[in-house]
């Protein structure tokens, strides 16, 4: 199954040098330009990804495709939490059809390489 994802906004989330959810949780809260009272938990982060009214003005209209890059490292040091934050990515997504996450393939600093098999509940 492929989806198109050309026009949506793109927000990146890059997780480089993050090991844990505090990490995750204020990297996405800077990605996202997330309001103050993100409770920075896992709860909160779905309902922000899957709440258009947060969303930067532009992927409203044109939908959201978040690029996670930079998050082997992650995914390394803490496998149950990684576990965890895909499945959350993978809830926004089945809540909210607007919304796209790919992981960069390498997971590091290399640009997006993509493709369909690399999309998280997309």
């Amino acid at each position: 199954m492929s989806e198109d994802l050309a026009g949506r906004f793109v927000v990146t989330l890059d997780l480089e040098g993050v090991t844990d959810k505090a990490g995750l949780m204020d990297r996405a809260a800077r990605a996202l330009a997330l309001p103050d009272w993100f409770g920075r938990n896992w709860d909160a982060l779905v309902d922000s990804l899957s709440d258009h009214t947060v969303w930067p003005e532009a992927a409203v209209e044109q939908g959201l495709l978040v690029v996670v890059r930079g998050w082997r490292p992650y995914a390394e040091a803490n496998p149950d939490e990684w576990r965890t934050a895909q499945d959350v990515f993978a809830e926004a997504v089945d809540r909210t059809p607007a919304l796209a996450v790919v992981l960069a393939l390498g997971g590091s600093s290399q640009g997006f390489s993509g493709g369909p098999g690399d999309s998280v509940g997309g």
